[in-house]
């Protein structure tokens, strides 16, 4: 069983970066998970799928796996890349693109 160690990336649905200062620590799953035929709910046979830690730092989750002789795998965050942007920006007379109704 391999754990995976990442730091979260932050929620599409927002703006904010809740939740996404800690690492974590989960297992990746051993088996696929399938469609019970009656109601139509995922279910799964791995319970170790339910297990979520969380970390102050990289080294505390590889810490804790190597105690407990946990095979890991540290996911490494990217960086985010954004381009600065003013409102008048969109109003400029040289745009690539015409701005238009």
């Amino acid at each position: 069983m391999t754990a995976r160690i990442y730091k979260p990336a932050k929620t599409a649905m927002s703006s904010g970066k809740a939740k996404t200062q800690k690492w974590v620590l989960d297992y990746a799953p051993d088996s696929a998970r399938r469609i019970e035929p009656l109601m139509g709910y995922t279910s799964s046979a791995d319970m170790a799928s339910q297990i979520r830690m969380t970390f102050d730092s990289r080294q505390d989750a590889i810490d804790y796996a190597k105690r407990h002789k946990i095979a890991y795998q540290v996911m490494e965050p990217e960086t985010m890349r954004r381009r600065p942007m003013a409102y008048s920006d969109n109003f400029r007379f040289d745009r690539r693109q015409p701005w238009t109704h």
